[in-house]
């Protein structure tokens, strides 16, 4: 009878130990996540470029939470289709900050809705960390204490792309003849102005052969096509993107532009979707460099990352892609350090002294941000085309490279 009792009492012991237990886990609470709005055009112009982020954005997410080493906060993802529209992607940011209460916007493709949403930010203290636009408005006018951008700007592919012109093209007893032809908005005014403004601080002696503004998604570049043959340039600059720099590369071949001026492009056209759009009709020896490349650094950080995308995506990704990977990582980082999202004193604090280890960082160099504009300061790497089937159902990548590293202090402007 005893052993019985015993027993009995043993088992209800037990039982009352493992209830316990169970209760206590399940009175645990959560950790809050950390949650994130991200807005990126998922279908229409720029899709891709969407596309590719919200799998980056995937692949970061599930990065951080099985991070064994670093102590990451949860992060808690939504994204919404902007269509690139910027009427859209304001009610969206609205939407995120006063339905679900986000503690941070990221995304946007273009650099016109990146201003339209960051001033929805501003007004409402909710951080907006930029991970693809590049216009140097939001880092200088339009600047504030919320905004973050986690890509290279064309102010740096601009001052990366008068270096290499200075250090290759320089001739003593004649100015180089340089034109530029881009699109017909804020991005490629800033980018033409900037690449003036560096090649006249590096003292290179050039001059103007022509200026062309074709409208944003032009189809037909024939007028300007004859113009620059006309002009007889011995660059030619181009500031356009996506789909609209396929169109034209295209266009320009059946011109014979590419045999009559060196072709430059130092913000986009080294992209890898423009070389797997194109295939065998990329041309070879052009001067082009893009915010990340499928082939540079040859790093294990950087291999990883483009297998793990190609393994999720079934395709090699775009540049935007980094960009957005870069944004997840920088929102965690800086949770982690503050140690409270809703701390945003500290959270700020952490972002201006940020330093990331990301897949476009050459061996020995972090990216860093200025305090001052909010702008991750990363290395530029300008190259040309050349013969390069690694990456179906691309033909050409970029070899013969020229390492740029971004300035100590960075440079102020007029527009500042």
């Amino acid at each position: 009878m005893k052993k019985i009792i015993l027993l009995i009492i043993s088992t209800l012991l037990q039982t009352f130990l493992v209830l316990n237990a169970h209760a206590q886990v399940e009175g645990v609470k959560p950790e809050k996540p950390v949650k994130v709005g991200c807005l990126f055009p998922l279908t229409g112009p720029g899709g891709l470029y969407g596309r590719d982020s919200a799998i980056a954005v995937q692949i970061a997410k599930e990065q951080i939470q099985n991070d064994p080493e670093r102590a990451f906060p949860h992060i808690a993802v939504k994204i919404e289709d902007t269509r690139s529209k910027a009427l859209r992607s304001v009610q969206i940011a609205q939407a995120f900050i006063e339905n679900d209460k986000v503690d941070f916007l990221c995304g946007v493709v273009s650099s016109s809705i990146a201003r339209a949403v960051t001033t929805k930010a501003r007004d409402h203290e909710t951080f907006f960390i930029g991970t693809d636009h590049a216009s140097p408005s939001l880092v200088t006018k339009d600047l504030h204490p919320y905004y973050f951008r986690m890509s290279n700007g064309t102010r740096q592919s601009m001052l990366a792309g008068a270096k290499y012109i200075s250090e290759n093209y320089t001739v003593a007893d004649k100015p180089i003849r340089i034109a530029f032809v881009g699109p017909d908005y804020e991005y490629g005014y800033q980018a033409w102005d900037d690449l003036r403004a560096f090649l006249s601080e590096l003292d290179v002696n050039y001059e103007i052969a022509g200026e062309y503004w074709p409208k944003l998604f032009e189809t037909d570049y024939t007028l300007y096509l004859q113009q620059l043959l006309a002009s007889k340039a011995d660059i030619v600059i181009n500031g356009h993107w996506g789909l609209d720099l396929v169109t034209f590369v295209k266009q320009a071949r059946q011109f014979k532009l590419f045999e009559a001026s060196q072709f430059m492009n130092f913000d986009a056209g080294g992209n890898y979707e423009i070389f797997a759009e194109l295939g065998n009709d990329m041309p070879l020896g052009l001067v082009l460099s893009a915010r990340h490349h499928v082939n540079w650094p040859q790093t294990e950080q950087n291999k990883q990352f483009v297998d793990i995308f190609y393994e999720r995506a079934g395709r090699y990704p775009s540049y935007a892609a980094q960009g957005a990977y870069s944004g997840i990582y920088a929102i965690a980082e800086a949770v982690r350090r503050a140690g409270d999202a809703k701390d945003k004193d500290k959270v700020r604090q952490a972002l201006e002294t940020l330093e990331l280890s990301l897949p476009e960082d050459p061996d020995g160099f972090l990216s860093k941000m200025d305090p001052g504009t909010h702008q991750l300061l990363q290395v530029q790497a300008i190259g040309k085309t050349v013969f390069d089937n690694r990456f179906p159902p691309a033909t050409v990548q970029l070899g013969d490279w020229h390492i740029y590293y971004p300035p100590e202090e960075w440079p102020v402007f007029n527009d500042e």
